[in-house]
């Protein structure tokens, strides 16, 4: 019967072509302005690494001055000092562990066709690329000996490598940055977790990927200067290692724990750690001891704003106007088989049976306008990604919104039916007959 009353729903979008069209336009408009605009907020806000979110942890721990500190207020400080990554890297807490802060490296390529160019970096510790799951297509990452040593090795992303080697496999030679040797041990794949969650702070969350990461104990030993924020609370000496004894805030710190309930486990550790911090006369405010998972992190970071937020929510309203005139059109279409319906009834079909022929027509017409309504979504995605780089990167829809997008349609439509549907359910079959 589903079958039969389908095959109807089809024949009668052909009976009224130009009421038909309306309906499947003022639809499809409506999905298409909701949808494109929910793609974006569910690229934005998505878990980047669901199945270990809640085990990816950023510990904040405020060592800034006492004065205009309110008791008891959680820090709003986003990174740690030098000292801080130190003590909690040799900490051992956690099944992996790592520092990083963002370099900018003048890379001298071999082949004489290209000159030096600038390129933007990493400085993280090996177990970076376990606890973020990055992918290698040549070569692995760097050894922990080479991390106890801060080796001149490199990891290169596959866009450096190619531009850099070409399609060979650059394991095992030497690429010159920042004036030094570094000998090139993995190329990751084509990697770039939208946002990019692992480093936030400083950056642009939609950006292109890092293109190369060194061992943090390298930048250090090299007094590699960061690339992204920093805070201080005091005036800096100068010199590299004046930066490393101060309490200024500019690295990042992740934790990876084997199971969630080692979060508590964490905490613990972290406020201990302050306690002994504050007798040493560091950490004078004894502020809170914060851990954030990755969605917490992004929250708290405001990854998305409110004004996106916002737009989606416009796009809902756009979404409900549109079905409003959808509901006016539909009734028009059915009132004029009022006649066609109370023969029907006069035959012997029941109101359920009424009901469900038309609500089923109804569905295709959403079909319909989910078609239009996804070819639309794709226009106004190409759109919103010519406006700038930020926009290209998060305005592309993947599988689940489009399976959204005709999930939506179809229930809009069938929404949008259900008062006309229970309008043409009550024809009276013998004013009809009468009529006739």
């Amino acid at each position: 019967m589903f079958q039969y009353y389908f095959l109807l729903g089809v024949r009668s979008l052909r009976r009224n072509p130009a009421l038909t069209a309306l309906m499947v336009l003022t639809l499809a408009i409506g999905v298409a302005a909701s949808v494109s605009t929910l793609t974006i907020l569910h690229i934005m806000s998505g878990d980047p690494i669901p199945h270990k979110s809640e085990r990816l942890l950023v510990p904040l721990i405020d060592n800034a001055p006492p004065e205009g500190y309110t008791p008891g207020v959680p820090s709003r400080e986003r990174q740690m000092s030098y000292p801080d990554a130190s003590n909690l890297l040799k900490s051992k807490q956690g099944e992996r562990r790592t520092a990083l802060y963002g370099v900018s490296a003048a890379v001298e390529p071999l082949r004489a066709d290209l000159e030096v160019f600038s390129s933007q970096g990493l400085a993280p510790t090996r177990d970076f690329f376990a606890m973020f799951e990055t992918p290698f297509l040549h070569g692995q990452a760097w050894s922990e000996s080479d991390d106890a040593s801060g080796a001149d090795v490199v990891v290169l992303s596959r866009e450096l490598s190619e531009k850099v080697f070409g399609n060979a496999n650059p394991v095992g030679r030497r690429l010159t940055m920042m004036g030094f040797q570094y000998q090139v041990v993995g190329v990751l794949d084509t990697w770039m977790p939208l946002p990019r969650y692992y480093r936030l702070v400083g950056v642009n969350a939609f950006v292109k990927a890092d293109q190369f990461f060194i061992p943090f104990s390298s930048a250090i030993r090299h007094h590699t200067s960061h690339s992204g924020n920093m805070n201080c609370f005091a005036r800096l000496d100068p010199g590299f290692e004046s930066l490393l004894a101060s309490e200024c805030t500019w690295i990042q710190f992740w934790f990876e724990t084997k199971s969630r309930a080692g979060r508590a486990e964490l905490q613990q550790y972290l406020d201990n750690y302050a306690s002994e911090q504050r007798k040493l006369g560091r950490l004078k405010r004894n502020a809170p001891n914060q851990l954030f998972n990755v969605m917490e992190w992004m929250e708290f970071l405001k990854v998305v704003g409110n004004d996106s937020k916002l737009s989606a929510w416009l796009a809902f309203g756009f979404l409900m106007l549109c079905l409003v005139n959808t509901i006016g059109l539909l009734l028009a279409k059915f009132s004029v088989r009022a006649a066609e319906v109370g023969i029907r009834r006069a035959l012997g079909a029941s109101r359920r049976d009424i009901f469900r022929q038309f609500l089923i027509e109804t569905g295709v017409v959403g079909l319909a306008g989910g078609a239009l309504g996804l070819l639309l979504a794709f226009g106004a995605l190409a759109l919103i990604a010519m406006q700038s780089k930020q926009m290209a990167v998060v305005a592309h829809m993947d599988w689940v919104m489009l399976a959204f997008t005709f999930v939506l349609s179809v229930l809009a439509a069938l929404l949008a039916g259900l008062l006309p549907t229970w309008r043409a359910c009550q024809v009276t079959p013998a004013l009809q007959l009468k009529s006739q």
